[in-house]
């Protein structure tokens, strides 16, 4: 009886879909996994034996859509990939990527799942994946997630439930880690980091954070790269970073990174055509997870360096003639990533909103360093439902205030930045999560 809800349920999603699509109602991303786990309880544990070889689940505060993009790019030379590409990791999101791409008589070779931190633990009381990678945590959406230990104990219990699974860890995350203690993981980090560039910086004059151990006293560091993610050791309980199984020497250039991956006593170079040690950070966990599953070096290689940037994560587009560069922007860490890499040549437009998938806290505007743009040579427009906020942070970090415009409508924020009468200017967007989605419908 409940294979026939499933597959009833199968149709039903196939049939609602299509009436989104001729209805153009919405991009169909959630909605008809709402339905299908509303008509099938267990729709996911049925989805699993869909998947012939292994699936991977992706989860983390920052880099999750492109560590698991690139990982669906690597898994997909010769090999059917079941993947949630646009973005939504929520269970009714994942439940919606089978839903629409399962058929009754097609098995796929591979499943990789990008989870929401907070559902992971959900996610696996139906469908457990069989590799599990964590990418970082830092403070994200305090009203919805709270503090860090909250978020890491959400991924505590989703991989306590997995008795098989597969860790691949961030080695340089000291949260991170420590979810490998007792459990079958591999560990990926960085040996040495080099920025060879004169417009990107690796520094900010964001105040470093003291970071705690969990047995409480503060972890010293004998290198850091980012936030909380270095060389660390705690000189009170004797924890200290892992030994990496894949360690990660990387050169940051402008627009791509040079990233030599050394494992069972072997080098390995890879271009990284995405800019930012962040996202080096996301291509040696693909590649991680990608070597622990079989492929060859030439394999991931080719697919590491031909993968491309999707859904704002340092997107790049040509609108009325501008280059155009999208990076999201969410969090206090991530922003101060991005910020690092901006061109302070280009027209910039920050769209923030404060909607549920942006989280209404918008306090993390001013954890973020946007005194790093104070060198803006052209100009910077603030928009969303939160403009007025985000031009009094740019006030206060010290840019002058006959440089900043306030717009609070997205397109026209954009139109003012990609003016037609010269379209040799460069634009960079930064938007939060639901502005993200709102330039990505617009029609310019």
């Amino acid at each position: 009886m409940g294979k026939i809800r499933f597959y009833i349920t199968l149709l039903i999603a196939r049939l609602i879909y299509l009436a989104i699509k001729l209805l153009n109602k919405s991009s169909g991303t959630s909605f008809v996994g709402m339905v299908s786990l509303k008509l099938c309880p267990k729709f996911l544990t049925y989805c699993k034996k869909y998947i012939k070889k292994s699936t991977v689940a992706v989860t983390g505060t920052n880099g999750k859509t492109t560590t698991s993009g690139m990982l669906a790019h690597i898994f997909g030379y010769n090999n059917n990939v079941i993947h949630n590409a646009k973005g939504a990791n929520m269970l009714t999101g994942v439940a919606n990527m089978f839903a629409l791409k399962i058929k009754p008589f097609k098995n796929f070779d591979y499943a990789v799942i990008e989870s929401d931190e907070a559902y992971l633990r959900k996610l696996y009381d139906f469908y457990k994946s069989d590799y599990l990678i964590v990418t970082n945590l830092f403070r994200d959406q305090l009203d919805r997630y709270g503090e860090l230990t909250t978020t890491a104990n959400y991924i505590k219990e989703a991989i306590e439930k997995n008795s098989d699974l597969t860790l691949i860890l961030n080695a340089d995350d000291p949260i991170v880690s420590r979810f490998g203690v007792d459990k079958k993981a591999k560990y990926f980090g960085f040996e040495h980091v080099e920025f060879c560039s004169d417009t990107h910086g690796s520094t900010s004059d964001e105040p470093a954070e003291i970071f705690n151990c969990s047995c409480g006293n503060p972890l010293s560091y004998s290198i850091s790269f980012l936030a909380q993610e270095g060389h660390y050791q705690c000189k009170h309980c004797l924890y200290s970073r892992p030994e990496p199984d894949y360690k990660g020497f990387v050169k940051v250039h402008d627009s791509f990174s040079e990233l030599t991956v050394e494992f069972d006593g072997n080098k390995y170079d890879f271009k990284i055509n995405q800019i930012g040690l962040y996202n080096a950070y996301n291509a040696l966990g693909a590649i991680a997870c990608a070597f622990e599953n079989g492929f060859n070096y030439k394999t991931i290689r080719k697919a590491v360096s031909t993968y491309k940037s999707v859904f704002g994560r340092a997107e790049r587009r040509i609108i009325n003639g501008h280059d155009v560069l999208i990076q999201l922007i969410k969090n206090p860490t991530g922003a101060n990533e991005v910020l690092k890499t901006v061109d302070l040549e280009a027209n910039i437009v920050i769209a923030i909103n404060d909607n549920f998938g942006d989280g209404r806290d918008i306090s993390w505007l001013w954890d973020s360093d946007f005194e790093q743009l104070k060198g803006v040579k052209k100009l910077l427009i603030t928009s969303g439902s939160r403009a007025y906020d985000m031009a009094l942070r740019l006030k206060y970090a010290g840019i002058p205030q006959e440089k900043i415009i306030v717009e609070e409508d997205i397109k026209k924020a954009i139109e003012l930045a990609i003016k037609p009468e010269d379209d040799t200017d460069r634009v960079t967007i930064l938007p939060s999560y639901t502005a993200l989605l709102k330039i990505n419908k617009i029609k310019f």
